[in-house]
């Protein structure tokens, strides 16, 4: 019999918790060619999270759960699954219901056929959203694709069905400022897409505002694509050009009118726009290099306070 391990990270999830538990057992009972696991992973939640998932883990043996030591954000929580996850097939699904679990029967089919080797999911609608995020969400997945070597398709979801062999291939990649959805892409494998609706969550409020979805988007961008470095330099480059040649013409002017240099206004907008530029470069590079220090320190992804499983990997 086949495995399969659900990946669910959890932040102050304890109204939606046990939706999702019931949800996933009725799931399970229509797919009982497959031994299903939960594995949730508690990424230091301030509600009864942890309480509930101890609850669920002594009266199921199909509940596993790993809880840190403080919040360590979605990333590592994802990552903490896939080094742990112990089935042959795994997916990673979020507890609010967002992520139908009702897809799974059709996402294992897919994957039997051994046409592909992981099952994604695309929102094909974003009801419910304010249309400000939806926009500059859609507009993130046009730069993404267009600057970097990472496939990430327009709505994707982190909810998906992989193979053990990819699930192996994103644990081999143990940087430590993660972007998934850009990992998944650029991994490779086969991948069908299934579209489905947006759906809102079923309890509590989400975690992602709009300026920490900006920040997200900002590492995704700095993670997988070194444009913004050319882009930088290509900046300095035309103004060291544009500046050369205003020499140049004042010079002339000089020389042929004896007309002195006046406009005191323009000088001041012309200093403070090409400080402005140069500001932005040393920002860009400031992340790359903020991206570099985080790196070479080596600190773990995550700390794992309490475990359900006594072969956990409590630091990676």
């Amino acid at each position: 019999m086949k495995t399969v391990t659900l990946i669910v990270p959890c932040y102050n999830e304890e109204a939606s918790l046990p939706i999702f538990y019931d949800a996933v057992c009725e799931v399970a009972k229509e797919i009982p060619q497959y031994a299903l696991t939960m594995l949730f992973v508690n990424d230091g939640s301030k509600d009864r999270t942890l309480s509930i998932l101890r609850e669920l883990a002594g009266k199921d043996e199909r509940v596993r759960y790993l809880s840190f030591s403080r919040n360590f954000g979605k990333e590592a929580a994802m990552y903490a699954g896939f080094c742990n996850a112990k089935g042959d097939y795994v997916c990673v699904m979020d507890a609010d219901m967002q992520d139908p679990p009702a897809l799974l029967p059709q996402m294992l089919t897919i994957l039997e056929t051994g046409e592909y080797d992981s099952v994604a999911t695309r929102r094909v609608s974003r009801d419910g959203e304010p249309p400000i995020r939806s926009f500059f969400a859609r507009m993130f997945y046009k730069l993404i694709n267009r600057i970097s070597d990472a496939d990430i398709v327009d709505g994707a979801r982190d909810f998906r069905l992989m193979k053990r062999e990819m699930v192996d291939a994103i644990v081999s990649m143990c940087e430590y400022n993660r972007f998934s959805k850009g990992i998944f892409g650029w991994i490779g494998f086969r991948t069908k897409w299934l579209p489905y609706k947006n759906v809102e969550r079923v309890a509590g409020e989400t975690k992602w505002s709009f300026w920490k979805l900006f920040k997200y988007s900002i590492d995704g961008i700095v993670n997988f694509s070194q444009a913004p470095l050319s882009i930088a330099s290509f900046s300095g480059m035309l103004f060291t050009l544009i500046a050369f040649f205003m020499v140049l013409f004042v010079i002339v002017r000089k020389l042929i009118f004896g007309d002195p240099v006046a406009g005191w206004a323009s000088t001041v907008c012309i200093i403070l726009f090409i400080g402005g530029i140069q500001l932005l470069c040393m920002g860009i590079i400031g992340q790359y290099l903020a991206k570099t220090y985080m790196e070479v320190k080596k600190r773990p992804h995550y700390i794992i306070a309490e475990s359900s499983d006594p072969d956990t990997t409590l630091v990676r």
